[in-house]
């Protein structure tokens, strides 16, 4: 297949595009910074800078061509503001959704977040609420558009060994996951036609990564 990763060069993207490119699959990265290409070169992925800020969706579906399915795992990241929420974890989504709808690409994978099923609770962070806003208003986007969609929401990530043991479902329990375990598990559910149109939930557990995913959407 030929993919195309949005925040090609997070921690998520970067432990996703080596895994694609080491079963053969041919990556492209969407990238901000001109100072990332070279890594994305180390790890087999063609990189592509493209500020998802800025650009208009008909320019973006031009690095589109011949592409079987995008993941949109980019975000704002630690220490931006509210403002820089919407424009990347909402609008962001909104415009790789676009770009794949006038390029032809309908498979869409989105990288969302636990928190998203429930309106945010009183004390919540205004900061970490306007992420979880801005996530819940991508979700809601995509839900609505023809596309072969998967909405996967990650628990409280960390960078610790990857276990290829996970609980998934519509529903789970708060927990950690690793980073290196939402990347096995976004490509087991680009193989899994039946996850399309799903909403799941992922954490770490005890089933391995293939097993859990069959479970999750049968």
């Amino acid at each position: 297949m030929r993919i195309v990763i949005a925040g090609a060069h997070g921690k998520i993207a970067r432990h996703l595009g080596r895994g694609l490119v080491e079963r053969g699959d041919e990556v492209v990265g969407l990238v901000r910074n001109p100072d990332h290409v070279a890594d994305l070169e180390a790890d087999g992925v063609r990189p592509v800078v493209a500020d998802l800020e800025r650009i208009d969706a008909e320019d973006l579906a031009g690095s589109l061509s011949g592409v079987d399915a995008a993941v949109f795992s980019a975000g704002a990241g630690p220490g931006s503001g509210a403002a820089r929420k919407d424009t990347v974890d909402r609008a962001a989504s909104v415009l790789l959704a676009d770009a794949c709808q006038r390029a032809g690409v309908r498979r869409f994978l989105q990288v969302s977040s636990m928190g998203t099923r429930k309106p945010n609770p009183s004390d919540v962070d205004p900061v970490f609420g306007a992420y979880l806003d801005a996530k819940r208003a991508a979700e809601a986007d995509l839900r609505a558009r023809p596309l072969d969609w998967t909405i996967l929401r990650p628990g409280r990530l960390t960078d610790d060994p990857p276990t290829g043991k996970v609980t998934l479902g519509p529903e789970v329990d708060r927990a950690e996951v690793t980073r290196a375990d939402v990347a096995a598990v976004l490509i087991a559910l680009l193989d899994e036609p039946a996850s399309i149109g799903r909403e799941l939930e992922l954490v770490n557990g005890t089933t391995p990564i293939q097993d859990a995913v069959r479970q999750a959407v049968s």
